[in-house]
């Protein structure tokens, strides 16, 4: 069998299992790290031809570890004379039953990402979606078919998909499909496919009928069980559990919003790859917030660098993979964020234990899309504690919450005393105004002082739940640039608008333009207001006192490797 060269640079772990170097990219290039469990444990197996069942439970990698074989398999398969192909087209050679479209779009949207540049095809299928769109799809001809029971019967009754060319099955969460009521289905579909294919099934429980299909359909399979690590009673920390249910676009924007509502002292935020790490500690530090990234992809001096200034708070939130983040001595944090559902229970409880250590009590907060209820239901069970499902603060618990954080400042001086040097201000005044209006506007400024590089523009951080960013974009006029809504609104008080003469037609991101000038012009990210990009331009809020600087500096440096046109915007 061929697997194909080794890459020297593929993430530890994956390049001992056997895959093709162009799968090995693809893990890399996707910031996979190291397998899980049952990815270690199958891929060889699957890479071998033998059939297999897996007992593991839902998130633990299962996708990968049946996907990057099944694409191996059919890419030495293609090299047999006339495989892959019926009368010039391709034939399908590789079929998954998922008991979800749901499932099905996630899968066959994963297995094409692995198999970018196998020239390894991929078409879903699933009911809910038009019948003809389909059938023209899988005319084309296909190499991997990803469905649900009911609707890939359905194409074999019309004949637009053919199975005897099937060398690879897979069932995925083979018990819920029969808990659904395709027990019937699934044995009509297997029974449709060559006798010599390889089957693997994948279930987190394994129920008698389940086994009555194994014995039926699979030949002399290997065994496999993930078992779940138990946790000792009294173990799990004091942690206050939430978890918002956000589609997965969204979550850089909720996860600002929670960070604006939680105010946290410390906080490690787990992503899945390094890439993600990547992506959010650009777009945190492009909103003002202090953000580090921690992944494999770092040496250890990065590393190292990275931690010391985290202990040093000079950084709030610490951005890391699971990977990376073990053995790192941190002593408290407020906050563990996931930005992600872990992959098992047993992730989500050594990630929180994480918080809430020496009697004190910690947050661990959850991004979950709708489709993970099962995972959340799954870690419930594990850990017998409850999560609780919030919503997404709006901009009004925002503005709420930095209230209560503004009342609860001024309480503290009350109790620390030592006001007799401002008393006669406000003795002073009162004779001139009712007492409560002058406790009010001394509130409000301080309320102003505090929030101070906090407040964000509700614009640039949308709620969740719409379907896209509020602020939108227009459509540009001919011969006119599109210039970002409010790009004409006149500047905060103390502030001024810098006109940038490229946009996102020139790569630029929040990013460049922050870091560009924090660089260059020595002022802080937390001193700069509002950056928005048009196409073509972008507007940058600075201080008033420091826009000179700002222009003189960023006339002498360049974006994205060309000059662009800086001066003050005209429209201020």
């Amino acid at each position: 069998m061929a697997t194909g060269s080794r890459s020297t640079e593929a993430p530890a772990g994956f390049s001992t299992l056997g895959l093709a170097d162009s799968l090995l990219k693809a893990v890399t290039a996707l910031g996979y790290e190291e397998p899980t469990p049952v990815q270690r444990e199958t891929i060889p197996l699957i890479l071998s031809g033998q059939d297999l069942i897996a007992q593991a439970a839902t998130g633990t990698g299962k996708t990968a570890a049946f996907a990057l074989p099944m694409i191996q398999r059919l890419m030495d398969g293609a090299a047999e004379a006339g495989a892959g192909r019926k009368g010039g087209k391709r034939r399908t050679r590789g079929l998954v039953l998922v008991p979800t479209r749901e499932l099905a779009m996630q899968v066959a949207e994963a297995t094409h990402k692995y198999a970018r540049g196998t020239g390894i095809s991929v078409v879903p299928v699933y009911g809910g979606a038009p019948m003809m769109q389909q059938m023209r799809a899988l005319d084309r001809g296909v190499d991997i078919v990803v469905g649900t029971p009911g609707r890939v019967l359905d194409h074999i009754r019309r004949q637009s998909l053919g199975l005897d060319g099937v060398q690879v099955l897979v069932l995925d969460e083979a018990d819920e499909m029969l808990d659904m009521g395709f027990a019937e289905d699934i044995d009509t579909i297997l029974e449709a496919t060559p006798p010599e294919r390889q089957t693997t099934l994948f279930a987190a429980t394994m129920p008698a009928r389940l086994r009555g299909i194994a014995d039926r359909h699979l030949r002399d399979p290997a065994r496999i069980t993930i078992a779940r690590e138990k946790t000792a009673a009294g173990k799990l920390p004091r942690v206050r559990q939430v978890a918002y249910m956000v589609p997965r676009a969204h979550k850089g924007a909720a996860l600002q919003r929670v960070l604006d509502m939680e105010s946290p002292t410390s906080a490690l935020v787990f992503c899945r790859t390094r890439i993600e790490v990547d992506t959010l500690v650009e777009t945190l530090n492009a909103h003002g917030y202090r953000a580090e990234a921690i992944h494999g992809g770092m040496q250890q001096r990065q590393r190292e660098a990275v931690m010391a200034r985290f202990r040093a708070a000079k950084a709030d939130l610490l951005i890391a993979t699971d990977v990376a983040a073990r053995g790192l001595d941190i002593r408290q944090l407020s906050h563990v964020f996931n930005y992600d559902v872990p992959s098992a229970p047993e992730v989500y409880i050594h990630r929180i234990g994480r918080t809430g250590r020496a009697g004190a009590e910690g947050v661990a907060i959850t991004l979950a899309e709708p489709r993970e209820h099962r995972l959340l239901r799954s870690i419930e069970s594990m850990t017998k504690q409850k999560i609780e499902i919030a919503t997404v603060p709006t901009v009004s618990d925002l503005r709420a919450r930095r209230l209560e954080l503004t009342s609860a400042s001024i309480r503290e001086q009350l109790v620390a005393g030592d006001l007799d040097s401002v008393r006669v201000v406000v003795q002073s005044l009162a004779g001139e105004f009712d007492v409560l209006d002058v406790a009010a506007a001394a509130v409000k400024l301080v309320h102003a002082h505090l929030s101070d590089g906090e407040e964000r523009d509700e614009r640039d951080v949308p709620s969740a739940a719409l379907p896209r960013d509020v602020r939108g974009r227009r459509e540009e006029e001919p011969g006119r640039p599109s210039r970002p809504r409010d790009a004409g609104r006149p500047s905060a008080a103390g502030t001024a608008r810098i006109y940038i003469g490229a946009g996102r037609q020139a790569g630029i991101r929040p990013a460049d333009l922050v870091g560009a000038i924090t660089n260059e012009a020595g002022i802080t990210s937390r001193e700069l207001g509002v950056v928005q990009i048009a196409d073509r331009f972008s507007i940058v809020e600075v201080p008033e006192e420091a826009a000179d600087t700002v222009i003189d500096a960023m006339k002498r440096t360049s974006l994205r490797g060309q000059r662009v046109t800086i001066r003050r915007d005209r429209q201020t």
